[in-house]
């Protein structure tokens, strides 16, 4: 009984073994494999700059809401403040006073040119009409200088967007009070790029310029580019940003996954074809010294090397076997 157990187990392995068509053999030997690390990305804008108020005031308008498109110089809101308005009043009526004064004053300074010409006034008393003129007309381009500053202010009651790109959020709504430097829109430009956090343990693994597999290791893999490492770690973490071509930059905010390389194994490989599966067991043919022998192993992930996918081998095989490969 125990010899018919015994054959019965060795009968799937013979039958590899007859069955396999030898095309060519291949030596097997440790190879440097990468380890790689699956983590998540987070698109982000290159340039997140917040759109700031330049005054103190209420919103009058609010022209932009979240997901909008907007440019550089382009204006995003306007901000109101009514006491500009009465101070522009009342340098006004100051204005008008004094250019009538100075009306006045030019008068009397003529009217006393004639009379010094006859001896009826001082030298001096036409000295004193000349410098009220003067006095007068300083106080007019004083007040005028003033009210430049204001019309200034009520210009730069609007809001504009500091650079082309996108709106992200707009924290205020209209008929807020704002402050002076407080942010009404923050807008993100400059295209986007991958943010990621990773454990501090992997930081001196990874180097500016590496390449970083997007997506899982089911779906079509995409190259990056480690761009930046952050030299400061925080909470445990390091932060590091990733360029991808073409990066969907729709939804800022977004994770992805991404597969980092943080180190490298030596694993004995074979050919995904050499392997093939029996009763629920995987074999690889060898060759013996009396032929082709089918023997078990464990494979491990999968690899692709320039369009051919290899197998690891975890169990089963020996540096220096040579594994029969099939026809392609």
């Amino acid at each position: 009984m125990n010899r018919r157990i015994a054959l019965a187990g060795l009968l799937p392995a013979m039958m590899l073994a007859a069955g396999l068509v030898q095309a060519g053999s291949l030596t097997v030997a440790p190879e440097q494999v990468t380890e790689w690390k699956s983590v998540y990305g987070v698109v982000e804008t290159r340039d997140r700059v917040p759109a700031r108020a330049r005054i103190g005031g209420t919103i009058d308008t609010l022209g932009v809401t979240e997901g909008d498109r907007v440019e550089a110089g382009q204006q995003i809101a306007r901000v109101e403040d009514d006491k500009f308005g009465f101070q522009m009043d009342a340098l006004d009526a100051q204005l008008e006073a004094l250019n009538a004064r100075l009306s006045t004053a030019r008068t009397d300074l003529e009217r006393g040119e004639t009379l010094r010409e006859r001896g009826v006034i001082t030298t001096q008393r036409l000295d004193q009409l000349q410098t009220e003129v003067d006095v007068i007309s300083g106080q007019i381009r004083s007040l005028q200088a003033e009210r430049l500053v204001i019309e200034q202010r009520v210009t730069e009651g609007a809001v504009l967007s500091p650079d082309d790109g996108v709106v992200l959020s707009v924290p205020v709504a209209r008929g807020s009070v704002v402050t002076p430097g407080e942010a009404v829109a923050v807008i993100g430009g400059g295209g986007a790029f991958l943010r990621l956090a990773l454990p501090e343990r992997h930081a001196g693994s990874l180097a500016e310029g590496d390449e970083i597999a997007i997506g899982g290791e089911a779906d079509d893999a995409r190259i990056g580019k480690l761009v930046k490492l952050y030299p400061q770690i925080e909470g445990g973490r390091v932060l590091a940003d990733v360029e991808v071509a073409d990066l969907d930059a729709r939804y800022v905010g977004r994770r992805i996954p991404v597969r980092l390389p943080i180190g490298t194994r030596e694993a004995l490989l074979v050919p995904d074809a050499a392997l093939s599966q029996q009763g629920g067991l995987d074999y690889v043919t060898v060759e013996g010294p009396a032929g082709p022998v089918a023997r078990v192993v464990v494979p491990g992930e999968r690899l692709d090397r320039d369009g051919t996918m290899w197998r690891e081998i975890l169990t089963g095989l020996a540096a220096g076997d040579r594994v029969v490969t099939p026809d392609e």
